[in-house]
């Protein structure tokens, strides 16, 4: 089982986390990449890159030949699968094994008894852990699934076996809505998994989702280290993690963790797995399922455990037996993490592209910051929209919740939508601050969706500011030098501007000059004074008597800023141009990066002065591509999907005037 060389088959931060801890222990480590992702840093970070493709994930992260074949061709001894991807792959772990190399994972045979559903709870209930009553039979019919759910009884789950994260699973609280549920979940199953196999369960009714990370070796030994909490989800997907679980007592982590060990050595595991189960008020828990790999959320276990998951992993990979027994395991203080998507909120948490302007993450005692981005690159439509991962520690849970705060706050990116004051806004609700969370908190929280919020009048002020500063410092550097008593000098008075300005699907008016030390802002019929002066990598705004600290980026003609956890854009629609894309000639470019939502027109068609021929969403906003003259349409260069980077050719018009 030894081995010098390890292929992480994964992307983003968690292939470099995977990085970092595979060469602290000595090991040679290789990446692997594709073009989309020819700029992540797991590139960087590894000491050799094999690309494996363009960018769609089926022609490259979920192609287990191109990862063997690099694993080959790199001398690699080991693959570590990471999470999402092959990594519980049954059929890639076992071709990993038959190639010579090693799985850092367990074996084939258990992932596919827990893979799933149906088999493991079969499995579980035999070996004694507690379940949720339910119909996990071989008859799958719509009559052999009533009779079941009469059985069962109303409020129930239907779930698809193979499958997880949400996907195939409906609640149905009355028997008139399960057939349609059933051919719902069927459908969806067989789509994302290959299998329209399901399962039927008894509805526990907004319990707690907590989770035991269990640990086995090949030598007979099978620990666990402590629970995590992970009740707080929308729609099955989890969005605040902790550890420990809040309501947990010492009677019931023991109970608990013997029943995940159990089922660890129901199927011989080896390497680090997780058992799931839901926990209703009376202290009553049942099975769920066991993920056979590391999970997204286990940096929180490794605060307050002091223990590198990883570093286990590869030595138990490596033949080695686990470090410690049961009763050495320690659990320091409270962990919290929460996941930086890209993504809006406020739009039905439609995923975002767009470039990572600026990136910097949260530093701070207690605070680790889990990456996968840098600035330069760009957020590709073709992967997961998780960016980072954000975690505080604290000798309390209170006090890792407010330095958690603070740590979502100061981690900024800019270029993209981001859920960074979604998640501030959750870890702030009563109800988890309380630790009372279950897994209907954001339903009750925002039962029509998250509103989001729009920036104030005195916010946009400060992008204005921002804005007129720099083209100043622009025109100034083109200028030669001038001196800094000079600066904003007039023998007249300067005549503020009128700027037209796009803030999401809005456009507004105000006004811009400068006046001592600063900018006068008119917006939304307020003034307001503001000066900028730099601060570390941003800038401290003083408006009036208020002072914010501000991150901000200029491009082009847009501002990005970040407040607290606001994040936002204003884009300046210059002096004579619309919200659309005007266009010399008949040839049409990207006016800024963006993924093209949709195509309206095809080559040879006839299109007017103003016409929609595409939508690029980028900047928070769908904007609309217009024709900027009349004619024939001689070319289209993109297609639905596509993310494209500014002053991409889109479209080419052969105009009438030039046609004739």
């Amino acid at each position: 089982m030894a081995f010098d060389t390890i292929l992480v088959a994964n992307r983003g931060e968690i292939a470099a986390r995977v990085i970092r801890t595979a060469r602290a222990m000595g090991l040679r480590t290789v990446a692997v990449y594709t073009s989309a992702d020819a700029r992540a840093p797991h590139v960087d970070l590894a000491d050799e890159s094999v690309w494996i493709g363009e960018g769609p994930v089926g022609e490259s992260y979920l192609d287990a030949g191109r990862i063997l074949d690099a694993a080959r061709g790199s001398g690699a001894g080991a693959i570590h699968p990471g999470y999402g991807f092959l990594s519980e792959n049954a059929d890639f772990a076992q071709a990993v094994a038959e190639a010579g190399m090693v799985f850092v994972g367990p074996d084939a045979r258990a992932i596919a008894a827990m893979g799933n559903k149906a088999g493991a709870k079969r499995m579980m209930i035999a070996a004694g852990v507690p379940c949720v009553p339910g119909y996990e039979g071989a008859e799958q019919s719509d009559g052999a699934m009533t009779r079941a759910a009469e059985q069962i009884g109303f409020p129930l789950m239907v779930k698809a076996a193979a499958g997880g994260g949400g996907r195939g699973m409906r609640l149905v609280e009355r028997p008139d809505a399960l057939a349609q549920a059933l051919a719902r979940a069927r459908s969806e199953a067989l789509g994302a998994f290959g299998s329209d196999e399901l399962i039927l369960e008894k509805a526990i009714i907004e319990p707690r989702h907590v989770e035991f990370q269990v640990f086995a070796d090949a030598h007979g030994n099978v620990i666990h280290l402590g629970e995590r909490d992970c009740s707080v989800q929308r729609r099955h997907q989890k969005v605040v993690e902790e550890a420990p679980c809040p309501v947990m007592t010492s009677e019931l982590r023991a109970e608990m963790g013997a029943a995940a060990v159990a089922a660890a050595r129901a199927v011989d595991y080896r390497g680090a797995g997780t058992v799931e189960f839901l926990l209703d008020a009376s202290g009553a828990f049942y099975f769920l399922e066991m993920n056979t790999r590391l999970q997204v959320e286990h940096p929180v276990t490794e605060m307050v455990t002091g223990l590198d998951l990883v570093e286990w992993q590869i030595r138990v990979a490596q033949g080695e037996a686990l470090p410690l027994a049961q009763d050495d395991v320690r659990l320091d203080g409270h962990a919290i993490e929460v996941r930086l998507y890209a993504e809006d909120p406020a739009n039905g948490y439609l995923p975002a592209t767009g470039p990572v302007l600026r990136w910097q993450p949260a530093t701070g005692g207690g605070v680790r910051v889990d990456a996968g981005i840098d600035e330069g690159q760009d957020i590709s439509p073709h992967y997961d929209p998780m960016l980072a991962k954000i975690i505080a520690h604290g000798p309390t849970r209170e006090m890792a919740r407010t330095r958690l705060i603070r740590a979502v706050k100061e981690s900024v990116l800019l270029g993209t939508a981001t859920n960074s004051a979604f998640l501030a806004d959750v870890l702030a609700l009563p109800e988890f601050a309380a630790g009372m969370a279950t897994t209907g908190l954001l339903a009750r929280a925002w039962p029509e969706g998250y509103p989001g919020a729009a920036p104030d009048p005195a916010m946009v002020a400060v992008a204005v500011a921002v804005l007129m500063q720099h083209d100043r410092d622009t025109a100034l550097a083109l200028a030669g030098h001038v001196a800094a008593d000079q600066l904003g000098w007039s023998s007249a008075r300067v005549l503020p501007r009128g700027l037209m300005l796009a803030i999401g699907d809005d456009v507004i008016s105000c006004s811009a000059g400068a006046f001592v030390d600063g900018w006068r802002i008119g917006v939304a019929g307020e003034t307001f004074n503001v000066s900028l002066t730099a601060r570390g990598a941003g800038f401290r705004a003083r408006i009036g008597e208020a002072t914010h600290d501000v991150m901000a980026h200029v491009e082009g003609d847009a501002v990005f800023l970040a407040v607290g956890a606001l994040r936002f854009s204003v884009r300046c629609l210059r002096s004579g141009a619309r919200d659309e894309t005007v266009q010399a000639g008949g040839r049409v470019t990207a006016p800024m990066p963006g993924l093209v939502q949709s195509v309206a027109v095809g080559p040879g068609a006839q299109v007017a002065k103003g016409d929609t021929l595409a939508v690029l969403e980028a900047m928070k906003m769908q904007h609309q591509i217009a024709a900027p003259v009349a004619g024939r349409i001689r070319a289209v260069h993109v297609k639905t999907g596509q993310s494209l980077a500014a002053g991409d050719i889109m479209i080419e018009i052969e105009d009438e005037e030039t046609a004739e």
